[in-house]
């Protein structure tokens, strides 16, 4: 909010503004009750006439207050919705892969909605109710300054008992948000699995689930309103008794010479304070409450996990060198004492069993996970020490499943970068995506569908490559990049793969011979352990078997 220090002073000021037309209404409304002494028609018509003239100029202070507020609250959520997207986009591989991309969603939607539909309405109103509060005070003691005193008194003994629901209120608002991100994460299961739930006829099975979820959101819901409302109700009764109590202390001094105006204004004055107090300390627990879904959404996990990234840029001029490596994850042992070299310009296919590790040795080679044990050096350097964007910004990956955004083919490739001409056509031309381009009508400016449902298996992976390839990027990592091409498509992929300068560290069950020789290392992951064989090893001995 002090990012924009002036319109937030302003912000606070068209705020505070409604206070001046609340003791405008007060001391009015003081007057017309005060003529019934005077008892004269034409007081009472002055009267009539000040409060006619102090009604339309609260309105007037309510649409200035109301045009100053909403410029600032529309621009300071929007400031919100892009720190919450941007602690997504920026946090490491490893800290986003700690939750499900659910769990990211719900941040985006349901959480960043708590947020707006809370927050702005229980800032205003504690500014509002604070402001009013310490006016009353200022007023109240220049009329009476021991009956003032008095009041700010009881007013804060209130605040401190209001205060015991602070931390409840805090709890429940939490529970809401997480209820909230189960919830979502459940629907997308089941939506992501619906074929298969319709297919084996158990979709009942899961609705009953997801009725239980929400359930279970709905309660939380409630016991956030229940509570919040009880508290209201239990400070509103207090408010309550200390009212009728100052009314009484009031009654007594209007046996003396106090005119029924000064009465009325001072009793409406006080109990203003009173009330103020009343319902400022569970906007504040509120308050607190929308602050901590802030925080959730936008203040960064990294704190939470040992530090991933260090201060030196990634060069590979010569050797990877992987020195007694162990790995667990989830508890299993995937890699025990595991040592190896990765030479640049090289070409390097990884070969064991579903399971073995070798996605997981993918990832500890892109610095994706480094809780492990032992050393993985680049030219000398500990991997640990590397910073992790000067890492990404020289590696390229090609998964099965690619992802492509709603926006041009041009795009898809440089991924928003500007590159010359000459380097775009090179990346093509390498991807073999020529004549696939010369074949739309829009040519590199035609749209893709959703994640590329108006392009061929094929069509979409060589955008992955050529992604890879502008990009220049000194390894690239392949993750079945082909298993699901026919044999043609992927043959075609395979050679233009291990065509590229880059050093290739590949996964793939498909053999295409005369071209899947081509790779210099195999990796064969057995047992924890890595066995490295050239090429001619490995593929003359699993032919003969």
């Amino acid at each position: 909010m002090l990012k924009r220090k002036f319109r937030f002073a302003l912000y606070i000021l068209a705020c505070m503004i409604p206070i001046a037309d609340q003791l405008i209404i007060n001391f009015t409304l003081a007057l017309m009750i005060g003529s019934i002494e005077i008892a004269t028609i034409e007081h009472f018509t002055k009267v009539v006439f000040v409060s006619l003239g102090a009604v339309t100029l609260g309105s007037v202070l309510y649409l200035i207050s109301r045009f100053m507020r909403i410029s600032f609250m529309r621009d300071t959520l929007l400031d919100v919705r892009v720190k919450a997207f941007d602690k997504i986009m920026k946090s490491s591989y490893k800290t986003f892969n700690m939750k499900s991309k659910d769990s990211y969603i719900s941040n985006l939607i349901n959480d960043i909605n708590i947020f707006e539909n809370n927050f702005f309405l229980k800032l205003i109103n504690v500014i509002f109710t604070g402001g009013t509060f310490v006016a009353v005070i200022i007023i109240l003691g220049f009329m009476d300054f021991l009956f003032a005193i008095g009041i700010l008194f009881i007013s804060l003994l209130l605040l401190l008992i209001i205060k015991l629901f602070e931390k409840k209120t805090v709890e429940l608002q939490e529970k809401v948000s997480n209820s909230n991100e189960e919830f979502s994460i459940d629907i997308a299961n089941t939506f992501n699995g619906l074929e298969i739930l319709k297919l084996n006829n158990i979709e009942d099975r899961f609705l009953k689930k997801t009725l239980l979820k929400i359930k279970n959101l709905e309660k939380r819901k409630y016991q956030y309103t229940v509570f919040t409302e009880g508290q209201a109700r239990v400070s509103n009764l207090m408010g309550y008794f200390v009212v009728v109590s100052i009314l009484i202390y009031l009654l007594n001094l209007h046996s003396t010479d106090m005119s029924l105006t000064r009465l009325i204004f001072m009793f409406q004055l006080s109990s203003n304070s009173v009330w103020s107090m009343v319902r400022l300390l569970p906007l504040l627990n509120e308050l607190k409450s929308s602050v901590n879904i802030y925080n959730k959404i936008t203040k960064s996990d990294e704190d939470i996990l040992p530090a991933s990234s260090g201060d030196k840029e990634f060069s590979f001029q010569s050797l990877i060198e992987v020195k007694d490596l162990y790995f667990n994850y989830e508890g299993k042992e995937v890699f025990r004492g595991v040592s190896f070299t990765i030479e640049k310009g090289k070409k390097y296919l990884i070969k064991g069993a579903s399971g073995a590790g070798k996605s997981t040795l993918i990832k500890l080679l892109s610095k994706i996970y480094d809780d492990y044990q032992g050393m993985i050096t680049v030219d000398g350097i500990d991997y640990k020490e590397i910073n992790e964007d000067s890492l990404n910004q020289k590696v390229g990956f090609i998964y099965q499943d690619v992802f492509l955004f709603e926006d041009t083919i041009i795009n898809n490739i440089t991924l928003y970068k500007d590159y010359e001409e000459e380097k775009i056509v090179k990346a093509i031309d390498a991807a073999g995506l020529k004549d696939v381009i010369n074949k739309k009508a829009l040519g590199l400016n035609e749209m893709i569908l959703e994640n590329g449902k108006n392009l061929s298996g094929g069509e979409r992976q060589r955008i992955s490559i050529a992604r890879a390839i502008i990009k220049d990027s000194e390894i690239l990592f392949v993750d079945e990049g082909t298993s699901s091409l026919n044999e043609e498509l992927g043959r075609s992929i395979e050679n233009t793969i291990l065509s590229l300068d880059s050093t290739v560290i590949a996964i793939s069950h498909r053999y295409y011979q005369g071209i899947t020789e081509k790779y210099d290392y195999v990796l064969e992951i057995v047992n924890g352990k890595i066995n490295k064989y050239t090429s001619e090893e490995y593929f003359r001995g699993e032919i003969a078997v």
